[in-house]
């Protein structure tokens, strides 16, 4: 077992410590939004997101949802956020294309959330926006890359949004100022553990 720093050794590393972050610190001056991207195959993501909007109105921000898939089920993150007075909630998609079985359904759900997604985009009154599992309507082809990108480039300056999804492509990550890619180790559900409330749903 390593021997512990003494105390005036600890406080000189922590002072060239201190003194690094300062100046990273003072170089990062811009006064913007940011657009943050969780990817990845791993659990968390949206989670990471909704905490985010929890941060958000704890300081009394305007904030708006956009969940591009969410079926029938019932979701805790629904019922609670969407209660709030500061938050604009929309559970917009048809659900998992193995649940609906109907792409015509799928492409027009997808095309509705958009819609609404780019309306709270261009929306100067919103602070924080969650696009939820978005990053799905560019794999099916139903959603146009380079609309969604333009719309998020436009946004209003001050605006921070967070996307989430898996196989996220190169184009949005390149417009996300924040990008984190979320890795799938273990999951309880391949061993045989269903779903649980509170955390998956």
């Amino acid at each position: 077992m390593k021997k512990p720093a003494s105390q005036a050794q600890h406080q000189q590393r922590m002072s060239k410590v201190k003194h690094q972050i300062d100046k990273q610190i003072a170089k990062a001056d811009k006064e913007q939004g940011v657009a943050v991207l969780l990817t990845g195959n791993g659990k968390g993501k949206s989670s990471s997101a909704f905490g985010m909007l929890a941060r958000s109105l704890g300081y009394g921000h305007n904030c708006g949802v956009v969940q591009f898939i969410k079926g029938d089920w019932e979701c805790g993150e629904e019922l609670f956020f969407s209660q709030h007075p500061l938050v604009s909630y929309h559970a917009m998609g048809a659900g998992f294309t193995w649940e609906t079985q109907n792409q015509a359904a799928d492409q027009a759900a997808a095309e509705n959330a958009w819609a609404l997604a780019a309306r709270l985009l261009a929306d100067p009154s919103i602070d924080f926006l969650i696009l939820d599992e978005l990053t799905y309507m560019f794999s099916h082809g139903w959603l146009q890359l380079d609309q969604v990108t333009q719309a998020i480039k436009q946004r209003p300056a001050h605006m921070n949004i967070v996307i989430t999804g898996r196989g996220a492509t190169e184009p949005l990550m390149a417009v996300c100022d924040t990008v984190s890619e979320v890795k799938d180790i273990k999951h309880a559900f391949r061993g045989g553990i269903k779903a649980q409330r509170g955390i998956e749903f």
